[in-house]
């Protein structure tokens, strides 16, 4: 997991380790590894904010033993993917879910993203994560344009034993997420978790049938679902989703499978909101709370 991504930080600082900290010196080394970054799917503009910032970091700064500038070249990368992965605000579905129980409100979360993200198969592994803390959700099929995916959603329902209501295929989808809603209300149901159908960012009126959802059912929370594997894609998908339905967080998935790594610098960095979890797998609980701090070690061990 990974693997091209850590290779190329670690080469970064085997170059950087052995020049001289001046500005013409480590010009060229930082330039060749934004090129790096780019081909490990780091947007441009976030790859160059790395790279501009390492370079003023360092410039000038005087370290005579090896081994103290590696720990210095070292301490300031990590200070700088920090930046660029941490957000300013910070979301927790589970005490989410607490203060609105607490409330008597179920919390209502809607999933977005385009077709073959994971975006079902997250959802399910959401709902798996809030009954195995004592919150009970109910699924809302609320895609109803893509053939099978309300028969997709029923088995998951079916396997986790836990309520879906749907309409039929063609159906207002705002209408079935409404009725999800009214469902968890009258059955004193803590979660209820939205369904919508995968998108392609630059339909325009698929986008805007989305934020009418958001409309009609005003969720507590709005997460994009993303696939690691897309590449220099996943921040566009991001930044496109961002303007025109206002997410709150971000589902990276397949990040097993993913050996460059990109993906999650550039989704962060271009939403400015928090990558909540991470899949790691098929399993219900292969779904990991994001880390930033954790991804960053990971990156540079």
């Amino acid at each position: 997991m990974l693997e091209k991504l850590k290779a190329g930080f670690g080469n970064l600082v085997s170059k950087i380790t052995t020049t001289e900290l001046k500005a013409e010196q480590l010009q060229p080394i930082l330039s060749d590894f934004k090129l790096v970054l780019v081909q490990n799917d780091v947007a441009f503009p976030v790859a160059e904010q790395i790279c501009e910032e390492m370079g003023e970091r360092l410039d000038g700064i005087e370290v005579k033993r090896v081994d103290d500038r590696e720990k210095l070249v070292r301490k300031n990368l990590h200070d700088v993917l920090l930046r660029v992965l941490e957000t300013s605000e910070d979301v927790n579905v589970l005490e989410m879910a607490h203060e609105k129980r607490k409330a008597g409100e179920p919390l209502v979360i809607v999933f977005v993203g385009i077709n073959g993200t994971g975006k079902t198969t997250s959802i399910a592994k959401i709902a798996r994560l809030f009954n195995k803390n004592g919150y009970t959700a109910v699924l809302a099929g609320s895609d109803t344009y893509r053939a099978g995916s309300i028969e997709q959603l029923e088995e998951h329902a079916r396997r986790l034993k836990v309520r879906i209501i749907k309409h039929g295929y063609g159906a207002d989808p705002a209408a079935v997420a409404f009725d999800a809603i009214k469902h968890a209300k009258a059955h004193g149901v803590d979660v209820v978790l939205i369904d919508t159908a995968g998108r392609i960012q630059t339909d325009r009126n698929l986008m805007n049938e989305l934020a009418k959802i958001k409309r009609v059912v005003d969720p507590d929370l709005t997460l994009l679902v993303v696939d690691a594997l897309t590449g220099n894609d996943a921040a566009l998908q991001a930044e496109e989703f961002n303007k025109i339905v206002a997410i709150d967080g971000t589902i990276l998935t397949k990040v097993d499978a993913d050996s460059k790594g990109g993906s999650a610098l550039s989704v962060a960095y271009v939403t400015g909101k928090p990558i909540l979890f991470i899949g790691v797998g098929q399993a219900y609980e292969d779904l990991e709370k994001f880390k930033p701090e954790q991804f960053t070690q990971m990156i540079l061990e």
